[in-house]
């Protein structure tokens, strides 16, 4: 396992620890979108990826560089869904148990993929306590190796394989924008910009009602993500001590955007681009719906970080009077 922030050769060995399983995703663009924005904008499709997020990157290199016999009594995190189904398949391709938290909120798309994938889930209520304190449990009674969503380096190594493949294919981006919520992809986006691509500055996007990691970069303290209000139920976790140092370290700013420019984000990229993303994805170009003026005649790569959505219950049909 890896015990220090990741090298440039630590992500360049992540990669190649997990290319045989995971996707290489498309990177995509616009006419209409770049028209309508005033830019050249690339999307990196990690709704694409395998569980249909970009976590899959991070739960497969953290758990393929577990020794045997930290994996013989399976593994185990806390996640309202995409880390929880990123750790479910790549426990079942290693063929080790998985047991999962998941707060009882989670989205039914999200709960299915998980059960489907084998883990045995533990539901809980929707506080970082709660998952935190039952996940402590579960470990007592299994020994199970515990595989955090966003506070563990090797994670973070696998995030940043993302960025990695965008920028062995675009080596002159002005702006990199992730998704914002415990700081594993932000953190890996990062690191891979300032090795591979020094020129492209990091943009985090979060929810203004989930908007603790920008609170804490703002204060140079951690602040805990308490009773966020936002669409995004992927973004709902807290900076650790890890993403929250190197993101202070290297990332230009985090920009926090409203609920509606959510939506309507959501909504521009299903429309117009025809590819199916999930809220905390959409909060990448909600950024450029609204500071447009700041990416006008920019490239800009954006992470599309994943696509598991309930169709039976769309933000812009909850809308409706």
């Amino acid at each position: 396992m890896l015990l220090n922030e990741p090298t440039e050769q630590n992500i360049i060995e992540a990669h190649e620890r997990i290319k045989s399983i995971i996707h290489r995703t498309p990177i995509l663009t616009s006419t209409s979108l770049n028209s309508f924005f005033g830019g050249s904008l690339f999307f990196k499709c990690e709704n694409f990826q395998k569980v249909g997020a970009f976590k899959f990157r991070g739960a497969s290199n953290a758990l393929l560089s577990l020794s045997n016999n930290d994996l013989k009594k399976g593994v185990a995190t806390h996640s309202s869904g995409n880390h929880a189904a990123a750790l479910s398949l790549a426990a079942k391709i290693k063929n080790v148990p998985s047991f999962i938290v998941m707060p009882r909120t989670a989205p039914k798309i999200k709960k299915i993929a998980v059960e489907g994938y084998g883990a045995k889930i533990f539901f809980c209520e929707p506080t970082l306590k709660e998952r935190e304190e039952t996940l402590a449990k579960i470990i007592e009674e299994t020994g199970a190796t515990v595989v955090h969503p966003y506070d563990n380096y090797a994670v973070i190594a696998g995030q940043a394989t993302a960025s990695r493949e965008i920028f062995e294919e675009l080596n002159d981006l002005d702006y990199l924008i992730a998704p914002t919520g415990g700081g594993g992809l932000l953190s890996g986006t990062a690191l891979s910009a300032k090795y591979f691509s020094a020129r492209t500055k990091v943009i985090g996007a979060e929810p203004k009602g989930a908007d603790d990691a920008f609170r804490s970069i703002r204060d140079g303290v951690i602040h805990p993500s308490l009773n966020p209000k936002t669409i995004c139920d992927g973004l709902l976790a807290q900076l650790s001590e890890r993403t929250f140092s190197i993101i202070r370290n290297n990332v230009e700013e985090i920009i926090t955007v409203g609920e509606e420019s959510i939506i309507t984000a959501m909504r521009m990229i299903w429309e117009r681009m025809k590819i199916i993303v999930e809220p905390s994805s959409a909060v990448a170009l909600a950024v450029i719906l609204e500071s447009g003026e700041k990416f006008a005649g920019k490239k800009t790569g954006l992470i599309l970080s994943g696509g598991n959505v309930d169709l039976e219950n769309l933000p812009w049909i909850k809308m409706k009077p």
